[in-house]
């Protein structure tokens, strides 16, 4: 934008104000942020938002037509509908093992991320490394894993049975069980370091000034850490829930027909039945169901540095 100089006439009186544009220089390095913008913006557009927009076809699609004879686009709402009918169980589930695995993870990751923060010293940064360990692995291998320890021949089961708290033809794999223990397992660590870098900012001589203000610990806690470590509460449920509520790994190894997620009816209509109408919709539905959640969430939570 030009700025505008006053001019004088020869009697000293001002008149009109002159546009005088800004240096070549200036109008160049107005663009340097668009520039280091653009190819991050470019690879979500081709990466994300074209995917994303050719699956939202694809839901629309004519579900009488099949890879062999092709399918037509004809604006097929009924798919959607047709999708909720046939599989609004496994949907409904998927949210509930989903908000499950998070309470448990929130449970269990806020202790440990708050004594590695608060109480970790010396030993803070290899129990750090003890949190991400299991990520040097593969998801899939970590999985497994859960599989041969669950099994009926494992550890677990013969534990449990010799302790009577399991019946002779007792079993938990195919369980829910079997599926959350594996979500926690493999969604703990998404909790714990959000958590872990919220407490770490958490300035101790606060919780000096509430004992000192006669403020016993579960008051210190609910009026100062708590609130403090809001933001890394929030993240984590996030980080927590989202791949939770889609997983299909776990519930497919770990699980049976009657815990079945949602995300394994997707892998399954794409890659086994090929039913790409009914797939992408169950697609949409579920990343539509998540934003709506997320947005409520972060919205009445109010914390300034995850919005």
């Amino acid at each position: 934008m030009a700025a505008l100089l006053p001019t004088a006439s020869a009697g000293g009186a001002v008149s009109a104000e002159v546009p005088v544009e800004p240096p070549a220089g200036m109008r160049r390095r107005r663009w340097i942020p668009y520039a280091l913008l653009a190819p991050g913006m470019l690879w979500l557009a081709v990466f994300f938002v074209y995917p994303v927009v050719q699956l939202f076809m694809a839901s629309l699609w004519n579900p009488a037509g099949s890879i062999e004879t092709g399918y037509v686009f004809d604006w097929s709402w009924s798919n959607y509908a047709d999708a909720w009918e046939m599989f609004h169980v496994q949907f409904l589930r998927s949210l509930w093992y989903a908000l499950i695995t998070t309470v448990i993870c929130l449970a269990l990751g806020y202790p440990l991320a708050y004594a590695i923060a608060i109480k970790g010293g010396r030993w803070k940064n290899l129990m750090l490394v003890g949190v991400i360990a299991p990520f040097f692995t593969s998801y899939l291998v970590r999985t497994y894993s859960w599989k041969a320890i669950l099994s009926d021949s494992g550890p677990v089961v013969d534990f449990l049975k010799w302790a009577h708290l399991l019946g002779p033809d007792g079993r938990l794999l195919a369980t829910e069980f079997a599926v959350i223990a594996g979500l926690v397992y493999n969604f703990l660590p998404f909790m714990v370091l959000p958590l872990y870098a919220s407490l770490d900012k958490l300035d101790v001589r606060l919780l000096e000034a509430a004992r000192d203000l006669y403020h016993g610990p579960v008051r210190s806690f609910l009026r100062v850490t708590l609130p403090l470590s809001l933001p890394g509460v929030v993240a984590g449920t996030l980080l927590t829930f989202i791949p939770s509520a889609g997983d299909y790994v776990n519930a497919n190894l770990l699980g049976g027909p009657n815990t079945q997620m949602i995300g394994s009816v997707i892998q399954s209509r794409f890659l086994v039945v090929n039913d790409y109408p009914i797939a992408s919709a169950l697609s949409v539905m579920l990343m539509v169901t998540i934003l709506v959640l997320v947005t409520v969430y972060v919205s009445t939570a109010g914390t300034d540095e995850v919005v």
